[in-house]
């Protein structure tokens, strides 16, 4: 797994603001963590029936 340092985390902070735009960027960012959460439930589910 790559490190990511700094700058790679300020590029893309930048790509994201113009992407996305200032106002946008936190419903952005907020969508995403629910996306990851669900994910992560939805591993979890299939774990448990696997391990059932």
């Amino acid at each position: 797994m790559p490190n990511i340092g700094f700058t790679e985390l300020a590029v893309l902070l930048g790509v994201a603001v113009v992407i996305f735009g200032s106002q946008r960027l936190p419903e952005a960012a907020r969508g995403l963590g629910r996306s990851f959460s669900a994910f992560k439930e939805g591993l979890k589910t299939v774990s448990d029936d696997k391990n059932a």
